[in-house]
């Protein structure tokens, strides 16, 4: 099929919608699809066979749109659709396939062309565009009525995890539906140049933790440092390492480490790493950790972190609970002296670190690999494909039989 991709975001950036879309074009392409896909101006040019790009020309409200609604995110939204407009009068394609709020686009543009379109749900869009700003809540409720349109009206829906599978569920039974859950994608470890220039400076005999990720607010870091000062108190002998973040974003959490009196080595800032440098990182580390308490959606980075074969550390919130459990992981409470406690008895006990770093890859291999996410994907479209066969031969049939 010729199928026409909205992303309304940057690509290609080390970051989770970027790369799952990258992981989506090569999927279907190498299923014999032939892609278009369009999205932002912002990010690094990269060749996907079968793949082209198109992308809306830079402006100073083309860059990377903050979450929630805002005035830059509506500007990048309305120079999508007129660019998908016009690009559909010169151009046929079998299907529109629409990434977050770009299916109110495919929505739109689907009625005016008879295009079908499928949704690509990653997040619960009506709460998360409404994150920000004292009048938007009053907007959720229409915003909702809008994304159970889009649903009822697609022909299908990949939903990122299985919250929003459900969610799905909730709003028709009928609409075909594929949970896609992401995959990890560390490097292979071999490349001894390679090696030393990762090398985190690690205090000998100091056990280290590490965090990989963004450090903006629903990351909880706020939770994350509290409850490693509290940790200090009881073993002098672990350190906490933080991979990502923006530049502002660490001068913040820098000072609010001092304040706590975190310092010196037992705390660093290693700023953002490109994803391929991160097993490097990982293999460095004793434990890897995350404090999430916030959303519904499955942080990409817990399938690295399992794939890593190095124990994880996380709240026991929906974001990790569907796929996290007490066999696999250490699941502590979102409060500080919880998490604390969590930090201490991993640093204090080896064999269990082992233990849950080998439990957590066998996880992964099982159930996570990027062979099992092309393999749902390509089911899907398959599906879509067959009914969409079936539903026009049925046309056919209907419209060439004969009047009386």
């Amino acid at each position: 099929m010729k199928i026409l991709v909205l992303a309304p975001h940057p690509f290609y950036q080390d970051k989770s919608n970027a790369i799952t879309l990258k992981l989506l074009a090569e999927g279907l392409t190498k299923s014999g699809h032939h892609l278009t896909v369009m999205t932002y101006g912002e990010g690094e040019d990269i060749t996907i066979p079968g793949c082209r790009f198109i992308r809306l020309r830079k402006s100073l409200f083309s860059a990377r749109a903050p979450k929630g609604f805002s005035k830059r995110r509506l500007v990048n939204w309305l120079k999508m659709y007129r660019l998908a407009s016009r690009f559909l009068k010169t151009e046929k394609v079998d299907l529109i396939h629409a990434r977050e709020e770009a299916v109110f686009i495919a929505r739109r543009l689907g009625s005016q062309h008879g295009i079908p379109f499928v949704y690509e749900m990653n997040s619960q869009l009506p709460t998360e565009l409404c994150s920000s700003g004292r009048l938007l809540p009053k907007l959720l409720p229409t915003l909702q009525k809008m994304e159970k349109s889009a649903v009822e009206e697609s022909i299908g829906v990949l939903a990122g995890c299985g919250y929003l599978e459900n969610r799905v569920f909730g709003i028709s039974e009928d609409i075909p539906v594929q949970r896609l859950d992401s995959c990890p994608l560390l490097g292979i470890i071999g490349d001894d140049a390679k090696r030393k220039s990762t090398a985190l400076s690690k205090k000998k005999d100091f056990i280290t933790f590490l965090y990989a990720g963004n450090l903006e607010s629903y990351q909880d870091i706020d939770l994350l440092l509290e409850s490693f000062s509290l940790a200090c108190l009881e073993n002098e002998k672990i350190q906490l390492v933080l991979i990502g973040g923006s530049s502002a974003d660490i001068r913040k959490y820098k000072k609010q480490a001092a304040k706590l009196g975190i310092k010196g080595k037992r705390i660093s800032f290693a700023g953002p790493k490109p994803v391929n440098d991160l097993a490097y990182y990982f293999q460095q580390a004793d434990a890897l950790i995350s404090p999430r308490n916030k959303g519904e959606t499955v942080p990409w980075k817990i399938y690295s972190y399992l794939d890593s074969g190095k124990p994880v550390l996380a709240t026991n919130t929906l974001p990790h609970t569907q796929i996290l459990d007490d066999s696999v992981a250490l699941l502590v409470q979102a409060n500080g002296t919880d998490m604390a406690a969590g930090i201490i008895k991993l640093a204090n006990d080896s064999k269990l670190r082992e233990e849950l770093g080998t439990k957590g890859r066998e996880l992964v291999t099982r159930r996570y690999t990027r062979y099992a996410f092309e393999q749902k994907l390509i089911s899907f479209y398959r599906q879509i494909r067959q009914e969409r066969v079936q539903k026009d031969n049925t046309t056919d049939q209907f419209t060439s039989q004969p009047t009386t």
